[in-house]
């Protein structure tokens, strides 16, 4: 797709130490949006107000945001992977006075209907800038968050870290405009903290991924949940008697094999942390390298954010007909260069690629090695969803609040804001906690227990 059109703007909010944000003349330009076809819209409003009805701590979120406006002025670009619910989040950040600029994390995740929704709007939700499309190549990948963030950034909303390498790389003059930004996910934590502990991120980033509300239930239970469902429509295979194989126990890979467990497999972990492998050990789970694994699976899949994990090595220990997926954030997990060049290959189900290895088996490769549950399905279930978006949101507005005492590197969710979240979301589902009374606030907090 070619650029529609842009236009030159002045640049983006600046910040001072001691001052609020103001205007800085940097050059940032503003794109027109880009998506495969606007008049997909109607379907992508549909799908974005079954999300909207059942993600009740947005909704609340935004009537707040929609008083206080906490982001008048400010542009924010964001990268999620382009659905449904990310939709939801960019429309309470508008609410809230936010120009938003917004690409997809996934050249696969993108739901055309839902990015040309954005792009179109309708009453009470104005268009958002936003440009991406669904199979997108390499290079348009990288030209549409370029495009995203070339409007001069105040906050950046991230997942998996390539808004943030973008920035600091072929984007520096727009640095001194962003007041900092959140990242969504395990792999775009590590990446950041890598970049801390060279002193090469200029900016504070919030790890949304390590609040509470976010890994205990994202994590576990949205991957657990949304992986099985990407494998299962794309294969409509049992699961029940099969050897499932897992790469890392973090928590996504706990989720997974708990549902894999709830089906019926029979569940092998791989692992390179010992006390992971110890905890897969004790939830009844069998431990072993991929090199042993790689002979007894049925199924394959990946959750460790890393490179490499199922390679040449092993595809000929493979069972005929074994089929691999990943679970985790970039499509490297499993090499699936190698088979592409080194193997006669076909497709054989949307969204299924066959490899014939020289010893005569075939196996199986879901979605490109790409997100299984994004690339296949529909990504985490939407109250899931409402959980980690609320945190992405209020993070966002405590970004806001506190710029002038922020300093660059990786932080924390603030606890309120966990807890917060946690008890709308109990409020939301009807149910209601104890409190402590003062007796045993005291009791908890003596040392002296006379």
């Amino acid at each position: 797709m070619k650029v529609n059109g842009s236009t030159a703007r002045k640049g983006p909010i600046a910040v001072q130490k001691g001052e609020q944000p103001k205007a800085s003349a940097t050059g940032a330009v503003i794109h027109e949006s880009q998506v495969r076809n606007k008049a997909l819209a109607p379907s992508g409003e549909r799908k974005i107000a079954w999300a909207w009805r059942n993600m009740p701590l947005l909704q609340a979120i935004k009537e707040d945001f929609e008083k206080k406006k906490p982001f008048e002025g400010l542009n924010i670009t964001l990268a999620i992977h382009m659905e449904a619910k990310t939709a939801c989040l960019c429309r309470t950040l508008a609410a809230g006075g936010a120009n938003m600029f917004a690409a997809g994390c996934n050249p696969l995740s993108t739901q055309d209907d839902v990015a040309a929704a954005l792009a179109v709007g309708k009453e009470g939700a104005p268009p958002i800038h936003i440009y991406a499309w669904h199979n997108c190549t390499k290079e348009e990948y990288e030209e549409q968050m370029t495009k995203a963030l070339e409007s001069g950034p105040n906050i950046i909303i991230d997942d998996g870290g390539d808004l943030i390498n973008i920035m600091h790389t072929k984007l520096k003059h727009l640095l001194p405009g962003v007041i900092g930004g959140c990242e969504e996910t395990t792999t775009g934590i590590m990446r950041l903290i890598s970049m801390a502990t060279d002193k090469s991120l200029m900016f504070p980033m919030v790890a949304v991924n390590d609040a509470q509300c976010k890994y205990l239930f994202d994590n576990r239970y949205g991957t657990g949940q949304s992986v099985w469902d990407g494998i299962n429509r794309t294969t409509n295979l049992v699961v029940a008697g099969k050897d499932v194989v897992i790469a890392g126990y973090g928590w996504c890979g706990k989720g997974i094999a708990m549902r894999a467990k709830g089906f019926g497999a029979r569940v092998i972990i791989t692992e390179i942390d010992p006390v992971k492998a110890l905890e897969a050990m004790m939830d009844g789970f069998e431990v072993m390298p991929m090199d042993d694994a790689a002979e007894l699976g049925d199924l394959f899949i990946t959750a460790t954010g890393c490179t490499g994990v199922i390679t040449e090595k092993h595809f000929d220990k493979l069972k005929d007909g074994a089929i691999m997926c990943n679970a985790g954030h970039f499509n490297v997990e499993v090499d699936v260069d190698w088979l592409d060049k080194n193997t006669k290959s076909a497709e054989h189900k949307p969204n299924i690629m066959g490899y014939t290895l020289k010893n005569g088996r075939k196996v199986f490769v879901i979605a490109e090695g790409r997100l299984v549950n994004l690339a296949s399905g529909d990504g985490h279930p939407v109250e899931i969803m409402d959980m980690s978006f609320a945190i992405q949101a209020l993070s966002a507005e405590f970004l806001v609040n506190n710029h002038k005492i922020l300093k660059p590197g990786v932080i924390a969710v603030p606890i309120e804001i966990d807890q917060d979240v946690a008890f709308k979301k109990l409020a939301a589902c009807g149910l209601s906690i104890d409190e402590l009374t003062p007796e045993q606030a005291k009791y908890l907090h003596s040392w002296d227990m006379e």
